[in-house]
């Protein structure tokens, strides 16, 4: 099991720019497909972005695409989510998840299919 640690979280004011962090420990890193999910108070967690082993292959929700870019460091066991022109809504608790895929190619858009999460980091954006 990979331990999974995230932190970049705070408050920013609308249209800001964020970078999230995801430090992976106990496993390796790289064998890893990774994603990102938020929640927002009172409503269920969702996806936001997905990257698969391989760290050019990735997926983003509708609502964070062309804002939000996934990526990770496979040298320093890290993902990141640089996360800009954030929006009130983009208020959640940010989790970062992490599961051993199928293949290097793939890369996974639901919670249930990760079974490695973090404790998850505040973002907080004002109007």
């Amino acid at each position: 099991q990979v331990k999974l640690v995230e932190s970049g979280g705070g408050l920013v004011q609308a249209g800001d720019s964020l970078r999230l962090s995801c430090a992976a420990s106990g496993a390796t890193f790289s064998s890893y497909a990774m994603g990102w999910f938020r929640q927002a108070p009172g409503k269920e967690r969702e996806f936001v972005a997905a990257i698969a082993r391989i760290g050019g292959l990735t997926n983003y929700a509708e609502s964070v695409k062309g804002r939000f870019t996934i990526s990770r460091d496979n040298a320093k066991s890290t993902m990141y989510l640089q996360m800009n022109s954030l929006k009130p809504e983009d208020t959640a608790v940010y989790y970062c998840a992490g599961r051993l895929p199928h293949n290097s190619l793939r890369y996974y858009n639901t919670e249930q299919e990760y079974d490695n999460w973090g404790q998850g980091t505040q973002v907080t954006v004002s109007s």
